[in-house]
């Protein structure tokens, strides 16, 4: 391939530079890129029961061919133990999750944002109640799935003046707001809509405007792993495809094919 391969473009030149090999070759301290995610945050990235899905997976592979770099997708278990072992290497890249000051401690942000990611506060239907502010859930029980966090501002105001219960999966959380043992559920607006299309309860449960937070969906190296050599090449090829509305077009994808109907304005929200 040569030199006439890396020319084609910026991101090219970036993966050799970063690698100081040519492209083709690939440093023998990183012989592929373990890929990883939420095995339970559909519509982004799910486990099936076989393989890790959605267009957080989608769109890592898609980067990762045309950068050339080979690599697995691999399922290793719940969130907590994905983000466990990308702290210590045994899984190279997460695809995608949050920015958060105790993540940066072990990996190594892609500053460009992959998707958009709104959190919602998820209600039954026939006990909505007002929410305008997050002071408005102060007197309610609310409860979040383990491993989410929805921002530092966010979660020093639920330690100190919210009854949010951290426990489950957004499956159990759920059933824990349909069964009246939870006043309100906070889950990333997409996933909370996909649970609600698949189990068919959205005359039951829905979720409130405005949103809790805007807030978006990250790649993330793990500092622990030599793959980390990767990030610029990685993200150079992100904003080309982000620019273009390639990972739109998949979560639009994803979404149609959960039956998850959401605005225009939702999914572009910058």
């Amino acid at each position: 391939m040569g030199a006439r391969w890396l020319s084609r473009s910026p991101w090219m030149l970036l993966l050799a530079a970063a690698c100081g090999v040519a492209a083709a070759e690939l440093p023998a301290a990183c012989p592929k890129v373990v890929v990883s995610a939420d095995p339970d945050y559909a519509p982004l990235h799910w486990y099936d029961g076989k393989e890790l899905r959605g267009p957080s997976i989608e769109l890592a592979a898609r980067i990762l061919a045309d950068l050339q770099i080979p690599y697995e997708i691999r399922y290793v278990g719940p969130w907590k133990r994905v983000l466990a072992y990308a702290a210590v290497g045994k899984v190279d890249l997460v695809a995608t999750l949050k920015i958060q000051p105790e993540r940066e401690r072990y990996l190594d942000f892609v500053r460009t944002p992959a998707f958009p990611n709104p959190v919602a506060v998820f209600v039954r239907r026939q006990r909505a109640f007002l929410f305008n502010t997050w002071q408005d859930l102060a007197s309610h029980k609310g409860g979040i799935a383990l491993g989410n966090t929805f921002g530092q501002q966010f979660s020093e105001f639920a330690a100190a003046h919210l009854q949010l219960e951290e426990s489950g999966t957004a499956d159990s959380n759920f059933r824990k707001l349909g069964l009246g043992r939870i006043d309100y559920f906070v889950s990333g607006l997409f996933t909370g809509e996909a649970w609600l299309a698949r189990h068919d309860v959205g005359a039951q449960l829905m979720a409130m405007r405005p949103f809790l937070a805007e807030d978006k969906n990250y790649y993330a190296f793990s500092k622990a792993s030599p793959c980390a050599r990767y990030l610029d090449a990685f993200e150079a090829r992100l904003k080309e495809l982000v620019a273009n509305k390639s990972n739109i077009a998949m979560l639009n994808a994803s979404l149609q094919n959960l039956d998850v109907k959401l605005d225009s304005a939702t999914l572009s929200r910058k």
